[in-house]
């Protein structure tokens, strides 16, 4: 990974002097196999390793109602053995052939990658279409897992000082849609009401070749690698693509607040949230560039205010699709968020009045040339960083999010090109619409336990 670090930097430093600096070009192959299956390739000779990831078109938030948390507890499934590999032996022979491997469940996708020396790949390919192929669903399996997920409930969100916020409270507050507002990490009863056929129907329905890209991303030989993809993946039957619920949100039109005690926590919190536009537009890039203005940095302008001027908090955490991926990796209403921690001898009052003033001066007029080149700089800086990141996986994360998405993994390249494009005049229409106070959500984290009522 550090390899690639000193272009990365001469890149941004060099588009710092240079707007029109040429940007750098990923190599991308894309075919879709005839059972439906997605498959990108990328060359990266930077290191003998390679990113072997699929990605299925299910996330927790089109996961069955009440059935909360089910894409994630299915997502541990796929851990437990296939057709070929026992309990755990998936985990084993990538670890014993020198290599890394983890999975996830976000709002519009699970995946599962492995980074393996190039040696391997053959290997990781095989093992994801094993379990593809056939997944070892049994009640056994089930019920352990059932128990693995519940604990793990408890001890990153049940257990925690502030418990889900903001990333699981602050959808529940602001969206409207029960499948962009439920706990998608999970309420404990609905864990224990998911049944064995629910696993069975959920791993026919969407755990398909044509509901799945796989991306190989690394020092390959492309050839060779499709080869490959075609012979372990190819005999899989094609089964129709399954219909997804509706998703869309509603505009919002009132601005909407919540306060939630938390028992252990020992200091008040404040998160605010705006719904953003929608994905690939103008506006869409604008915000980016907003979000790096506002948000990204010590040079940011909430930063500076809430932080530096004001003494309000000593961070300021947020972004767009924030803590869980960046603005290319979702693919329905997203929220743009903003998080801070501050002390009990201040309000949220205090902080947002700093916060609107802010806010406001941004929807008052364009921002000088200066401070969106600056922002142009910041952001290419965290678009290669994204690239590179995990050795090299978040190539293959952006490759499979653009082919999932938008059939067109090659867009990783014209990134830059719509950043460019935007101007001072978009980001004031973008903030005076985006920005407003009635597509605001204010949730406010109160530390301790909830004061008891007064005597009557």
């Amino acid at each position: 990974m550090t390899a690639n670090l000193l272009p990365v930097l001469a890149l941004a430093a060099a588009a710092a002097g240079a707007g029109t600096q040429a940007p750098y070009t990923i190599p991308v192959e894309y075919t879709t196999l005839d059972n439906g299956l997605k498959v990108v390739l990328s060359v990266d000779r930077t290191a003998p390793t390679a990113s072997v990831a699929v990605y299925y078109n299910i996330g927790f938030r089109i996961e069955p109602k009440d059935r909360t948390g089910f894409a994630h507890l299915f997502e541990h499934m796929m851990f437990q053995g296939s057709q070929n590999l026992g309990k755990m032996e998936f985990i084993r022979l990538i670890q014993s052939n020198g290599g890394v491997l983890n999975g996830s469940t976000r709002f519009d996708f699970t995946n599962y990658f492995e980074v393996v020396p190039a040696n391997a790949v053959e290997t990781a390919l095989w093992a994801e279409a094993d379990r593809m192929r056939g997944l070892a669903i049994t009640q056994e399996n089930l019920t352990n897992q059932q128990g693995v997920v519940k604990n793990e409930v408890k001890v990153n969100v049940l257990n925690q000082p502030y418990e889900g916020f903001p990333w699981i409270d602050m959808p529940m507050v602001a969206n409207e849609n029960w499948f962009n507002a439920h706990n998608f990490y999970g309420d404990l009863e609905d864990l224990d009401a998911a049944t064995l056929g629910d696993v069975q129907g959920f791993f026919r329905q969407f755990y398909t070749p044509s509901n799945a890209v796989v991306v190989v991303a690394g020092d390959i030989d492309t050839k060779q690698t499709l080869e490959w993809i075609r012979k372990y993946f190819g005999p899989l039957p094609k089964v129709e693509a399954p219909k997804l619920p509706d998703i869309s949100e509603p505009r919002q039109e009132k601005e909407r607040a919540a306060t939630r005690q938390y028992p252990r926590a020992p200091r008040p919190a404040l998160a605010v949230a705006w719904h953003m536009p929608p994905r690939q537009t103008p506006e869409y890039y604008a915000m980016g560039l907003i979000d790096q203005i506002l948000l990204q940095g010590q040079d940011s302008r909430l930063y500076r205010a809430l932080v530096q001027k004001a003494g309000l908090t000593g961070e300021v955490d947020g972004g767009i699709n924030w803590p869980l991926g960046n603005m290319h990796n979702v693919n329905g209403p997203t929220l743009f968020m903003a998080s801070l921690f501050h002390d009990a001898d201040k309000t949220a009052a205090d902080v947002l009045k700093v916060l609107d003033a802010e806010i406001e001066a941004l929807r008052a007029k364009p921002v000088e040339q200066a401070e969106l080149e600056r922002a142009l700089v910041k952001l290419r800086s965290d678009h290669y960083a994204n690239v590179e990141g995990f050795f090299g996986f978040g190539r293959a994360d952006l490759l499979a999010s653009f082919a999932l998405f938008d059939g067109d993994p090659a867009r990783v390249n014209r990134i830059e090109e719509e950043f460019a494009k935007v101007t001072p005049e978009l980001m004031l229409k973008t903030a005076q619409e985006w920005l407003r106070p009635t597509n605001r959500t204010v949730l406010v984290a109160e530390a301790g336990a909830a004061k008891p009522a007064a005597a009557k």
